[in-house]
């Protein structure tokens, strides 16, 4: 086989690697697919809806869940590839004839899937309590075409934590830090109902950003907002999933080639 074909080769049985995996653990899989949709079912009915928001709360809460939900996504990569790592299982694969990269091919492809499979769900379940984009189906493809550039991007920042950690305990920290991010976001509360100071850096989380360009493109409210970084929530969406990718990915590539090193 060709350098190109061997490579897909490779990458594919890791995908079915992982596709395996979901099909003897689906309860772990529907735990993970549950989770959001607890979240968004509690904030909308239990807590009493977002702060701050004039109009429908579950039209202003769904894009702000179906981002943090991607955000979130980086635990669950941060696991599974610190598992594979304690098992030896990664550095039996490197010492296997098979393309260098197929693993971490394989990782972010499963991971992917099932951060789609994850929209799905949050979609159908937003779309039951209320929720509705009013901008036609273009709008609403390219507002989960930016919420799955952000879980790529944070995909990779989570493999190179992972990396980095090496073991399922020393990740818990990663866990420490990701409920902090995703709160100080617009996920849930406009910037207005929160000092100044901390609302203006609210407004530049990349959380914030897609969900606020999600909302945009589909018509909710709380798209508006007199700051840069509001007014430009579109082109931060974008922009800053891309930052993360050039930084992180080629530090996650150089830290996988040094395994063992």
């Amino acid at each position: 086989m060709s350098a190109v074909t061997w490579a897909v080769s490779d990458s594919w049985t890791m995908i079915r690697r992982e596709l395996a995996r979901w099909a003897r653990q689906p309860g772990q899989v529907a735990v993970g697919l549950a989770f959001p949709v607890m979240l968004l079912l509690m904030f909308t009915y239990l807590v009493g809806g977002g702060r701050g928001v004039e109009g429908d709360t579950a039209e202003y809460l769904v894009p702000g869940m179906l981002a943090l939900t991607m955000g979130f996504g980086l635990e669950s990569t941060v696991l599974a590839v610190t598992r594979d790592l304690e098992k030896g299982v990664v550095d039996r694969f490197r010492s296997m004839p098979m393309a260098s990269g197929a693993v971490l091919v394989g990782r972010a492809a499963a991971d992917m899937l099932q951060s789609a499979a994850a929209l799905v769900v949050l979609t159908g379940v937003g779309l039951a309590v209320g929720w509705r984009w009013h901008h036609g189906p273009g709008a609403a493809l390219g507002a989960m075409g930016l919420l799955l550039l952000l879980r790529f991007a944070m995909l990779w920042l989570g493999i190179l934590l992972a990396l980095v950690a090496g073991r399922p305990e020393r990740a818990q920290a990663v866990q420490i830090l990701v409920w902090p991010v995703g709160f100080l976001s617009t996920v849930f509360a406009t910037p207005e109902t929160m000092p100044g100071w901390l609302g203006a850096a609210v407004e530049w989380n990349p959380l914030s950003a897609t969900a606020t360009a999600v909302r945009e493109l589909c018509g909710n409210p709380g798209a508006d907002g007199g700051s840069w970084a509001a007014g430009h929530a579109q082109l931060l969406a974008v922009l800053g999933p891309l930052v993360l990718l050039a930084v992180f990915f080629p530090l996650a590539v150089r830290r996988f080639a040094r395994l063992g090193r």
